[in-house]
């Protein structure tokens, strides 16, 4: 009885598991959206019109820690050096948005 119980648990938390509602995930495509009208103006193409050191591409993404939505998240809602925070500004889902954007067009090379 007991394994009978176990399995039907184990089934029910998996099913739930795999149907569960994938609206917590980012979405690039708003992102982009978002991106455009916020951050192009200095980031176009994944550079830095303010620190060109300092660009949205890969390789800078990892070498300046930047390279997890986590890390993008926290950058744009509190900003750092030349850059505002936005916060403010946006909600926590185009945030999340954004992050997921820049992730993605890093791995494709802007």
């Amino acid at each position: 009885m007991k394994s009978i119980l176990a399995t039907v648990t184990a089934f029910v938390a998996s099913a739930l598991f795999l149907v569960a509602s994938p609206a917590m995930a980012a979405d690039a495509g708003a992102g982009a959206q978002v991106f455009s009208a916020n951050c192009a103006a200095c980031h176009i193409g994944g550079g830095n019109a303010v620190n060109p050191a300092k660009t949205l591409k890969k390789d800078d993404l990892v070498a300046y820690g930047k390279d997890t939505s986590e890390a993008i998240v926290y950058q744009v809602n509190n900003g750092n050096g030349g850059m505002p925070g936005f916060g403010g500004r946006l909600t926590p889902e185009q945030i999340e948005n954004v992050a997921a954007y820049v992730l993605s067009q890093a791995d494709k090379g802007w």
